[in-house]
């Protein structure tokens, strides 16, 4: 398994179960950082509606809570599974992790680490940071929590992504 991709790692969904990133080999990713009590957390709906619009295409969206930015997300295990399927939550919701720091989760030291992944070095600046990974685990570009993400730019990126051979 190659290095400077996303499936060389294991994570906890939020019921403690550990997950394969490699079970997501050949669909196309948006890995976000989330939390309940964020400015951002509308972005919940919109994540939801991007999801919806590529039903039945290889495409999944990775929801990672994380309580490193202003204590926002409180929420343990079924607290926020219950408060993200208030959003209509259509995707996996992962154990709560850190996202920056020393102490940052394995695959968000990737994702910060240009040297691992091979593309990028970008580390969350608050919650609802998005990191696009193509069919082949490889990361590809990354959003700033800003960026809505059901905008042109990144439905675009998507499509290119799934399109691609894989």
């Amino acid at each position: 398994m190659s290095s400077n991709t996303i499936y060389q790692f294991n994570v906890q969904n939020i019921s403690g179960e550990e997950i394969s990133l490699s079970d997501y080999k050949n669909k196309v990713l948006l890995v976000v950082n989330t939390a309940s009590q964020c400015g951002f957390t509308p972005q919940l709906k919109d994540l939801v509606a991007l999801k919806s619009e590529f039903a039945g295409q290889d495409f999944e969206i990775l929801s990672f809570p994380s309580n490193d930015f202003g204590g926002q997300e409180p929420l343990e295990g079924d607290a926020i599974t219950a408060f993200c399927e208030s959003y209509g939550a259509n995707f996996p919701i992962f154990e709560k992790i850190r996202v920056r720091g020393p102490y940052a989760d394995p695959l968000y030291k990737f994702f910060a680490n240009k040297k691992q992944n091979g593309k990028l070095s970008s580390v969350p600046r608050w919650n609802f940071h998005k990191f696009l990974v193509n069919r082949a685990g490889e990361v590809t570009d990354f959003y700033y929590p800003f960026t809505n993400p059901t905008v042109s730019k990144i439905k675009k990126k998507i499509n290119k992504l799934l399109a691609a051979d894989h």
